[in-house]
């Protein structure tokens, strides 16, 4: 094939989708064989447009969360509702009709939290400028924001096979970091004589559940907190950089605390049960579309289940231990006022 030029590319728009387009290429270029059989070198007519358009956009080279979800959708009906029987991706990897509801349904839980990261914004405000009653009646949006997340994330029992999740979509996002099929990582020809590693797709690279871990005053167990911050490099630069603005800004929860507010604290507790039981959700959703499928998977193959055997998620975590520790945290992230006998 002939190497690819950038130079006719024209605006963001287009180089977003040239990064959608040669992202999935990549990525099925690298998996056609199979998870166990990973190419290791990448085409140069591949890696080196690649390698231009990602350095433009400031993003890794492999596919992340923005490519898979947030830059792959499209209305059936130009002037209809945001909803599954009116969206298609642009770009699909094998999988059918369950690709299709896996990445369509996480796009409906970011959908769902445009009210939240709205709502962020007002509620950062706020506390820079001491408003109490923007704040009474702004943490609430948040709790049903992220309410609405949940029930967007339930939809992927209805819309995806877990079966086919395991066994063919998943294969095409995972990375070729800490991933012991590709152990000394990719050649991109043209780009690096040295193999490059990176993570793969992961829903830990949405820029909406760092933003509430920073509002809310959330702290990670080092090993979990250190595979997230890691994931903010998997974010579109705008991102990582909002993250930061929200990180840096007053806290919430001290306000909260400081405030002796029944109804303050009360919501924004609201607020963190909201977030531990959307965590709590997808851990039940990684139970069956990994856990339970790759237990099937190997009985299939005849393999014998290994009692300690734990799934690696598609970014190279050990994914339920993860999960739990960061539900956990969630949970902790619970407000009482303080009382003369604290001290």
């Amino acid at each position: 094939m002939p190497d690819l030029d950038i130079k006719h590319l024209k605006g963001h728009r287009q180089l977003r989708l040239a990064r959608l387009t040669l992202s999935h290429i990549v990525m099925g270029y690298v998996w056609q064989n199979g998870e166990t059989e990973g190419t290791k070198v990448l085409p140069r007519n591949l890696a080196v447009p690649y390698n231009q358009v990602s350095q433009i956009l400031g993003l890794p080279l492999i596919i992340i969360h923005a490519d898979l979800v947030l830059a792959n959708w499209r209305r059936k009906d130009p002037s209809g509702p945001l909803t599954i029987e009116n969206l298609s991706t642009i770009v699909s990897f094998p999988g059918g009709d369950s690709l299709q509801g896996f990445v369509l349904v996480t796009l409906l839980v970011e959908v769902a939290a445009i009210p939240a990261v709205k709502a962020v914004i007002r509620i950062v405000r706020a506390l820079q400028e001491d408003d109490r009653q923007t704040l009474l009646s702004t943490v609430p949006d948040l709790e049903q924001s992220i309410n609405k997340m949940s029930a967007a994330l339930q939809l992927m029992y209805e819309y995806v096979d877990s079966d086919v999740y395991y066994n063919t979509i998943r294969t095409f996002l995972t990375g070729w970091k800490d991933n012991p099929n590709m152990p000394e990582g990719l050649v991109y020809e043209g780009v690096s004589d040295e193999p490059l590693s990176f993570s793969g797709g992961s829903a830990a690279q949405s820029s909406v559940y760092h933003v509430l871990d920073e509002l809310l005053g959330i702290k990670h167990q080092s090993q979990s907190a250190d595979f997230l911050f890691k994931m903010r490099r998997y974010m579109p630069p705008a991102h990582s950089d909002f993250i930061r603005w929200v990180m840096e800004a007053p806290s919430l929860s001290e306000y909260v605390v400081k405030s002796e507010d029944p109804t303050l604290l009360s919501s924004f507790n609201q607020c963190i049960s909201a977030l531990t039981e959307l965590r709590s959700l997808h851990i039940r959703i990684v139970s069956k579309y990994v856990n339970a499928a790759g237990v099937r998977a190997r009985m299939k193959k005849n393999q014998t289940e290994n009692p300690g055997h734990q799934e690696r998620g598609t970014a190279g975590s050990q994914v339920m231990t993860f999960l739990k520790s960061v539900r956990d945290t969630s949970k902790d992230g619970m407000l009482r006022h303080s009382t003369p006998g604290d001290h």
